[in-house]
């Protein structure tokens, strides 16, 4: 039975909460972090900045920089009851990893049922310095290789690249996966945060929140595919086959990895900020230039295409399509990029949970029941 036309789908356009953490207008492709467009704070602060601005509300000084480094570096070897669980998830998809991991943190805390908001800042803490090494543990298990600890003189960024590749990190790349992780940090109500956030709304934890939404971001349908994107330019080879490549799969009813958004109706910014990201990395850093030109090439080309055979549908690029770029150049695997965005993301997890907290309100929504009526059961 069709869903009444009074009941919108998927809370489509309903407004769960007040949030001063981030807003996305997907008509004017604008994004607000805590009061700055995305492209103020993409590439001008470091990670732990813009987490300090959603966690506390205002960008830190020097001191309270420095200070929340220190507190993360020291918090990013992982306990080893979580290093037994991401070696035993060795073979399993990494964001499955990452979900398992992030559940045990909670053993690491004194008093893990606490949502004080001392707790939170410290669980917020916690959850933000090992998410990159528990991704970067199991990038090398995955491929029989063993893991490299921690070193806690290295940003936040350029020690991730270091666990996962051994070396520290050319700081041009270090800078761009860190211009990443700002740029994904927090996006409005999506479904993970949302997830997130209902969780906390009974009382429950900082750390089965952000697992929660852990297992939300997994889905395709919110997670996305940036990999493929990676797939789609390899398959359409050159800029001149691009047009053809193109119009076929939209004759077969296949998607165009990489562009539509079900928010933004314009190019999302996120997007314009990650070519940029990818384009200052440089042939130096890029481990295929000529991968990035195409894509450039071809993005103009699909845009074109998409515009003549959907006209209307507003299917401009999204933040998929350069994030392949970004994190293929730094040399990271299609398989990890969603857990690599969660990285990023569960500052703004964090920052949500705080925020429900305080405002200690249970979310339960409605439902409209449109089952049958007047059943019985029947008798001789």
């Amino acid at each position: 039975m069709p869903v009444s036309p009074a009941t919108p789908r998927g809370l489509d356009g309903v407004v769960a909460a007040q949030t001063r953490l981030s807003h996305v207008d997907g008509q004017a492709g604008e994004l607000i972090i805590g009061g700055y467009q995305l492209k103020e704070l993409a590439g001008r602060v470091a990670f732990e900045e813009a987490a300090h601005l959603l966690w506390r509300g205002a960008l830190p000084s020097r001191d309270e920089l420095a200070k929340l480094r220190r507190e993360i570096a020291q918090l990013r070897a992982l306990p080893e009851e979580t290093m037994r669980v991401v070696r035993a998830a060795a073979r399993t998809p990494p964001i499955d990893a990452l979900r398992m991991a992030c559940a045990t943190l909670s053993l690491d805390l004194a008093h893990p049922d606490d949502i004080s908001p001392a707790a939170d800042m410290a669980a917020a803490k916690l959850l933000t310095a090992r998410f990159p090494t528990v991704v970067a543990a199991h990038a090398r298990l995955s491929v029989g290789k063993q893991p490299i600890g921690p070193r806690p003189d290295l940003p936040l960024s350029a020690n991730f690249l270091y666990m996962v590749h051994g070396k520290e990190p050319d700081p041009i790349a270090a800078r761009a996966i860190d211009a990443y992780w700002v740029t994904v940090i927090d996006h409005g109500m999506n479904a993970s945060t949302f997830a997130a956030r209902v969780i906390a709304s009974t009382r429950s934890d900082m750390v089965s929140a952000v697992t929660g939404a852990i297992g939300a971001l997994k889905g395709p349908l919110h997670g996305g595919a940036p990999g493929p994107v990676l797939d789609m330019l390899k398959e359409i080879k050159s800029a001149d086959r691009a047009e053809a490549w193109v119009r076929n799969e939209l004759a077969a009813g296949r998607r165009i990895m990489g562009f539509g958004h079900r928010v933004y109706k314009v190019r999302d910014p996120r997007a314009d900020v990650l070519s940029k990201v990818a384009d200052q990395l440089g042939s130096a850093a890029l481990e295929n230039r000529n991968l990035f030109d195409l894509a450039r090439a071809a993005e103009q080309t699909i845009l074109k295409v998409l515009e003549e055979v959907k006209p209307g549908r507003n299917l401009r690029t999204n933040v998929e399509f350069y994030t392949a770029l970004v994190l293929q150049a730094l040399g990271l695997e299609p398989r990890s990029f969603v857990a690599t965005f969660a990285c990023g993301r569960v500052a703004g997890w964090c920052a949500h949970v705080i925020e429900q907290h305080a405002e200690d309100h249970l979310i339960r929504p409605q439902s409209e029941y449109v089952g049958p009526r007047g059943l019985t059961i029947g008798g001789d």
